[in-house]
């Protein structure tokens, strides 16, 4: 009798512990539904601009497959590299709550996944939803890794505007007749600057305007009176774009996948990194329209791609071989058809905008060109007044360690980086017009792995502020792990006196350009613990060092704290 009480007793004690376990623990998220996905990174062969080349792909395919989900979902992806390259996969916009393993910036979250070896990303898409997109995030292989992700509403969740008519998904990039690995490595060891791309490229067609690209046409088959919803995404690796349809508006109802107020324009400006969803009514005369892609250079004597990607919006009914009426795009360096987009923008859900703030940062960032220190100069000193050129934030050209930076933190190795990231420049002068550092004065930056260590909870708002140092120009700031508010922009040197600050409505963003010669304030709460990089979206200039890494520490409690890595990290 009494092994019986003893039995009974255990057993209540393991039910009441279930119970415990079940109904009082929270939750992972875990996600609604499980999508899973087969990623196989390869080699392939393509026929561009009368040339034939080997290209790195996702399941030979370019662009690269879409990845579908609905809000709440779980994504499992299994990577495996077939290439001969190193690689990892970025999931762009993707907060990663809880999964800042799965990130994918090498040297920073993971280790690059080795020739022949694969890695498994999973990551829930939690109170997210709209126009993503993938890429490479290790040497300049993005040029030719990247496809799109969307997430749709959970079932019956309307979109906040007309239900259009078809989706299309429409992909701006850049393409290199080079080989883009040798040409990474070809420009770096010169300390000089990269050529322009040989094409831009819109779904990975580059259009008429080109030679041998006649045919080589990506084009949307359209019915009168209907409105189309088309996803943008500039997956260019150096190049700010304008994107324009000849006769038609554009209706901005999404940037960066979060919800906007709809605004109505002739043509958008989309960096790298940054996606946009506008309606489009086929409200004109039947006939063939053009989609045209072409460049926002604001930067001083960089040479740039010059001749537009051109696609097809082409009303059923039209002519196969009628002419395309042509779109209408801003000179290169148009500044204010930029800044009369980014003041349309306002964001449609902002009830959690951070009125106050905990850290205040101020990051200058820019060009910087170091002194010549090679022993071949003509080989390796190629920059400005015989130097060779660099990038920096608040003048500290970010190197990337031998580890990832997560890995070394999680579990306390000591060497690869320092926590001594300053919050603010080390003096402040007229940033905009250069003095006193203005080339060919003194524009060395310093090289260090610095990263700024947040407490988990911390109201965070930074000031971005371009630099005049080499030359003014818009950058396309990126940062892991968070979306955030832009609440404030202009033009010169920030004043914190006369700025203007919008806390009402701002857009809600993951990538920012920050004005030529200008200035842009962002905010952003610190709650997601992990390791985010943060940089600019060119790539060369992040191969120069313009990025640091914000550490945002455990707070309290299981959903407060970043899980154990997963078995199958890549080495280094």
């Amino acid at each position: 009798m009494a092994n019986l009480v003893i039995s009974l007793m255990l057993w209540l004690c393991l039910i009441s512990y279930a119970y415990i376990a079940i109904h009082a623990a929270p939750e992972w998220p875990r996600g609604r539904s499980t999508r899973f996905y087969d990623f196989k990174i390869q080699t392939m062969t393509v026929n561009k601009l009368c040339n034939s080349k080997q290209i790195v792909t996702v399941n030979n395919m370019f662009p690269g497959p879409v990845a579908y989900a609905q809000e709440g979902d779980r994504l499992i992806v299994k990577v495996t590299n077939e290439s001969p390259y190193n690689a990892t996969i970025h999931w762009h916009g993707v907060r990663q709550i809880l999964s800042c393993w799965f990130d994918g910036p090498s040297y920073i979250t993971q280790c690059p996944i080795q020739a022949g070896q694969s890695f498994t990303y999973e990551f829930t898409m939690v109170r997210q939803k709209g126009t993503f997109f993938w890429h490479a995030h290790v040497s300049w292989l993005r040029a030719t890794v990247y496809g799109a992700l969307v997430v749709y509403p959970k079932p019956g969740v309307p979109y906040p505007f007309k239900y259009p008519y078809e989706e299309h998904i429409v992909i701006l990039g850049e393409y290199w007749l080079q080989d883009i690995v040798q040409l990474e490595r070809q420009v770096l060891a010169s300390g000089g600057g990269p050529p322009p791309a040989s094409a831009y490229t819109i779904n990975g067609h580059p259009g008429p305007n080109y030679n041998c690209s006649a045919n080589d046409v990506y084009k949307i088959d359209v019915a009168p009176g209907k409105t189309y919803l088309l996803r943008l995404i500039n997956a260019g690796l150096n190049m700010e774009n304008f994107f324009a349809i000849a006769n038609h508006k554009l209706t901005i109802v999404e940037a960066d996948a979060e919800y906007t107020e709809p605004f109505t324009t002739d043509r958008v400006m989309l960096g790298p990194g940054q996606t946009m969803n506008v309606l489009v009514t086929a409200d004109q005369t039947i006939g063939k329209y053009s989609m045209a892609m072409g460049p926002y250079m604001s930067a001083q004597n960089v040479p740039f791609q010059n001749i537009s990607a051109i696609a097809y919006f082409q009303y059923v009914g039209a002519l196969p071989n009628s002419l395309s009426l042509p779109a209408r795009l801003p000179s290169f360096n148009d500044n204010l058809a930029v800044k009369t987009v980014m003041d349309g923008l306002r964001g449609l859900n902002t009830s959690n905008v951070p009125k106050e703030i905990d850290t205040n940062l101020f990051l200058t960032i820019g060009m910087n060109v170091n002194k010549c220190r090679s022993k071949t100069p003509q080989q390796n000193c190629q920059g400005l007044n015989n130097g060779t050129m660099a990038a920096s934030m608040n003048n500290i050209s970010f190197i990337k360690p031998t580890v990832s930076v997560l890995e070394a933190y999680y579990k306390g190795i000591e060497g690869y980086f320092t926590d001594n990231f300053p919050g603010a420049p080390f003096r402040f002068y007229d940033f905009v017009n250069g003095a006193p550092n203005n080339a060919p004065n003194d524009t060395n930056s310093m090289n260090g792995t610095r990263v700024k260590v947040l407490e988990y909870g911390t109201r965070v708002q930074l000031i971005l502020q371009d630099t005049g140092t080499v030359t003014t120009e818009n950058h396309p700031i990126h940062l892991h792990g968070y979306s955030f508010y832009v609440v404030g922009y202009g033009a010169g040197n920030y004043n914190p006196q006369t700025a203007s600050l919008n806390l009402v409505d701002p857009p809600y963003m993951n990538t920012i350009g920050v004005p030529v010669g200008g200035w842009a304030a962002i905010r952003f709460v610190a709650d997601n613990p992990g390791v985010w990089f943060m940089h600019c979206h060119f790539d060369i200039h992040q191969s120069w060092g313009l990025g640091t890494v914000f550490i945002v520490k455990n707070g309290k409690g299981h959903l407060e704290t970043l899980p154990h890595p997963p078995a199958d990290l890549p080495r280094c």
